[in-house]
């Protein structure tokens, strides 16, 4: 258990703008990380292994990707107890994304709306960074997520994902490939039909000569928006297991405004995040199961602001979960506690 609550951080950080307080808690992260001080912020790491996409994984709640856009904070954030980090979205050239104020707090919803748009420093630096952490070293799992840069023609698109593969692929446990933002324009094009069959053709090519190359095959992940319809999901669906590709991340962030409308901030574009996502979320991650069947990795990501939040999705058909927008509401005791649930919940279906 952390050494100071998150209870008492909270109130300051939440008085501050949203996008302020992430930048402080980054930096911050970023100083502490490696030394005495982790102690504040971190916890024990929940012992529950499984083996997915030819990985163990030590447990199975990770950091989702977004919170650690460049990848600076890898060491301070798997402190908290995380069986696995995935950060990023990377692009190849750095960007400075949308324009400013584009990161909303709704806290009646336990929710947030981001537009930020892959605001990042680039591949090059991403991969430093990434290189000067030891998470891996102490065997956890990293995944590093890519995405295209927004002044990339959507056709173009290939190009800039290769490119990000080829940079993060000798660093990474995993790669997920993310076409699911919604704050990049047209990026969700990528998930329809000829689209996703021609990038996902294209980076499996690219995968198979990386492996022969650096003599280990990384698996790849693809990151899907919760806002599919059941024939959607289906494509998709037939379309990993076309394209070999090793796991499926469901869900990313909603265009959808039901759950928050008329509360402040609702109509502010971007993706919703936090509580009002879960719902959705497990619709899609349980239309991915029946359609993949048994065996096919599915990361849960949506929504999880409690122990039994993470639990349902592995009940949805999840194999392991990713947090965000709980650990800003929550705290890093989330994680032990999502952890443990899920613990608990495994071994009695065993």
């Amino acid at each position: 258990m952390s050494l100071l609550p998150y209870s008492l951080a909270r109130p300051f950080l939440f008085a501050l703008d949203a996008e302020t307080a992430h930048e402080l808690t980054m930096g911050s992260l970023a100083r502490l990380q490696g030394t005495p001080l982790e102690h504040a912020f971190g916890n024990a790491t929940v012992h529950d292994p499984i083996e997915l996409a030819g990985l163990r994984f030590p447990n199975r709640v990770g950091l989702a990707a977004g919170l650690d856009k460049n990848a600076r904070c890898i060491d301070g954030l798997g402190a908290m107890g995380f069986g696995f980090v995935e950060v990023g979205t990377v692009t190849p050239r750095p960007q400075p994304g949308n324009p400013k104020p584009r990161m909303f707090r709704l806290p009646q919803a336990n929710a947030l709306i981001n537009r930020l748009g892959f605001n990042n420093d680039g591949l090059d630096a991403f991969v430093a960074n990434v290189q000067r952490s030891s998470f891996r070293g102490r065997g956890r799992i990293l995944g590093l997520n890519i995405g295209k840069n927004a002044a990339t023609p959507i056709e173009s698109a290939t190009s800039d994902y290769i490119a990000g593969l080829e940079g993060v692929y000798p660093h990474a446990d995993y790669v997920t490939v993310n076409i699911s933002s919604p704050n990049t324009r047209n990026l969700r094009a990528l998930q329809g039909d000829e689209a996703l069959d021609g990038l996902l053709g294209a980076i499996a090519a690219r995968r198979e000569s990386l492996a022969q190359a650096h003599g280990r095959r990384v698996p790849v992940f693809v990151k899907i928006a919760p806002d599919l319809d059941a024939a959607q999901v289906e494509v998709i669906a037939a379309t990993l297991r076309r394209h070999g590709m090793d796991g499926v991340i469901a869900t990313n962030t909603t265009i959808a405004r039901d759950a928050v409308k008329g509360l402040q901030h609702a109509e502010e574009a971007g993706g919703l995040s936090g509580a009002p996502v879960l719902e959705a979320s497990n619709r899609v991650i349980a239309q991915l199961r029946a359609a993949l069947g048994a065996g096919f990795p599915i990361i849960g990501v949506g929504g999880i602001l409690s122990a039994q939040d993470a639990v349902s999705k592995i009940r949805a058909g999840a194999d392991v979960v990713q947090i965000y927008t709980g650990l800003i509401y929550r705290g890093p005791q989330l994680v032990a506690d999502a952890a443990r649930a899920i613990q608990r919940q495994c071994a009695r279906s065993a």
